[in-house]
């Protein structure tokens, strides 16, 4: 019997549990799924004969240890920061280990190490980063294998929710972890290349520069930049794009709202505030406005955001009850953006009867055989609840298909790797498709760039 030590049995566990206990039998695996919460494990396990539910903390070194120590492959779905000191015990007892975040300088650093223990730890294998990389491969490499030369690359992806459950004027509700929302643009300045030029935009900037997108059968999105598109320019072999650009996809009108929050400085997670704890919504959102006798806090936040009562951007405001005197924050020494995150928590946090959405988008433009073409390639993938979630299904499924095809040593390359080779993406896609998770592609002539869809 092989074993796998899944740690973490948080939102985005539950498919990647289902499948691999769903393959247990045939494919002789017992897993033990680790979390601070005994009852969360077990609620995921739901009793099945093959999997062991534990309580586990991963700063308890012995208990770690031993864990990985008895296991054949360790999938740590902990946050980012926490995968090092996990990588560290594979190696040491030559475990294989696959994650869904993106490979840090500290995990990078092990490359040397993990090969000379011929390991494979599989890194940026949920959805984005993950599905985007391995779609966006397949098709970048059937151009190249056509000795096709790459002209424009631009991927775009969101968590959104779903047509049936989106009923509110922001047309968005939090379908993965809030604080990443809030925080979304933060920490540097996004960079990308556009038709050879090299372009920035500050954090205060991002969220008025925005791009237009269809997706046949769901109307308009729109995407702004993520922080550095150039990360993957020689990764995906792309130095010699004319433009490179990555981007995280909303409902049009989102990002020109959210921007009111941003210019306010209500997202900013860098100081405390004062008798945070029993601040109203109204003291906070007062807080950022300029002190004036008479006026009203709704007519001093009409006023610097230059408002009128009838505007769709106020109504957003007013729908979020943000000018309640009787609802307290009720968070000690709260910063702005976390306090922002509880007062959206009202509003947008999923309903069980919710259903949530990904969308990914890739467009591609191509010189090939002396025309110029280009690829539009669309995933959509809906959730059945608020348990089996699509983000939940397109985070999961990846990492729990390459952690059995490493298994299986149908992935052999060793090395601290994302799924960029096509021993890795091409069975995962296919497989992926099984589950609902199909890339639709549109050819057709490539125009270069169009500015009538894009506000850069």
């Amino acid at each position: 019997m092989r074993n796998i030590f899944i740690i973490g049995a948080g939102r985005s566990a539950s498919s990647l549990i289902d499948y691999l206990l769903d393959k247990s039998q045939t494919e002789d695996l017992h897993l033990t799924i680790g979390d601070l919460s005994l009852e969360l494990a077990q609620k995921k396990i739901k009793g099945h004969p093959r999997a062991t539910a534990i309580a586990f903390d991963i700063f308890n070194e012995q208990q770690r240890k031993s864990e990985i120590s008895k296991s054949d492959i360790v999938i740590s779905m902990l946050p980012a920061h926490l995968h090092f000191e996990v990588a560290k015990d594979c190696i040491t007892y030559k475990k294989h280990m696959v994650t869904a975040s993106y490979i840090s300088p500290a995990m990078q650093e092990l490359d040397e190490l993990v090969k000379e223990n011929n390991l494979i730890f599989m890194n940026e294998i949920g959805l984005d980063p993950g599905i985007d990389h391995m779609s966006a491969m397949k098709i970048l490499d059937e151009i190249r294998d056509q000795g096709g030369r790459i002209l424009l690359f631009e991927s775009f992806c969101g968590g959104l929710v779903a047509p049936e459950s989106d009923n509110n004027l922001w047309n968005y509700k939090f379908t993965w972890n809030p604080r990443n929302v809030v925080l979304a643009g933060q920490g540097g300045t996004a960079k990308f290349i556009q038709e050879g030029t090299y372009k920035y935009i500050p954090y205060n900037k991002l969220f008025r520069r925005t791009e237009f997108m269809e997706v046949e059968g769901y109307g308009r999105f729109e995407g702004y930049a993520n922080r550095d598109s150039l990360k993957y320019r020689s990764v995906y072999g792309l130095d010699d794009a004319l433009t490179l650009y990555r981007g995280t996809l909303r409902r049009v009108g989102f990002s020109k709202s959210w921007n009111m929050f941003v210019q306010l400085g209500m997202t900013d997670d860098s100081y405390v505030m004062e008798n945070s704890e029993t601040m109203s919504y109204r003291d906070f959102i007062n807080s950022f406005l300029p002190y004036h006798p008479t006026d009203s806090v709704e007519l001093k936040l009409r006023h610097v955001l230059n408002l009128e009562q009838d505007d769709i951007q106020w109504e957003k405001l007013v729908e979020l009850d943000l000018f309640n005197s009787k609802k307290i924050v009720g968070l000690r020494n709260a910063t702005p953006a976390q306090i922002l995150e509880k007062i959206l928590s009202d509003s947008w946090t999923l309903s069980p009867e919710d259903k949530d959405m990904i969308v990914m988008y890739h467009k591609i433009g191509y010189e090939l055989n002396g025309e110029r073409k280009q690829i539009d390639a669309t995933m959509v993938c809906i959730g059945e609840d608020q348990t089996y979630t699509a983000m939940a299904k397109t985070v999961g499924l990846p990492v729990a298909i390459a952690a059995l095809h490493i298994l299986n040593k149908n992935i052999t390359t060793p090395g601290v790797q994302l799924p960029i080779n096509k021993e890795v993406y091409l069975p995962i896609l296919k497989e992926l498709e099984e589950f609902g998770v199909v890339f639709h592609e549109k050819q057709s002539s490539y125009m270069g760039y169009n500015p009538m869809n894009v506000v850069r």
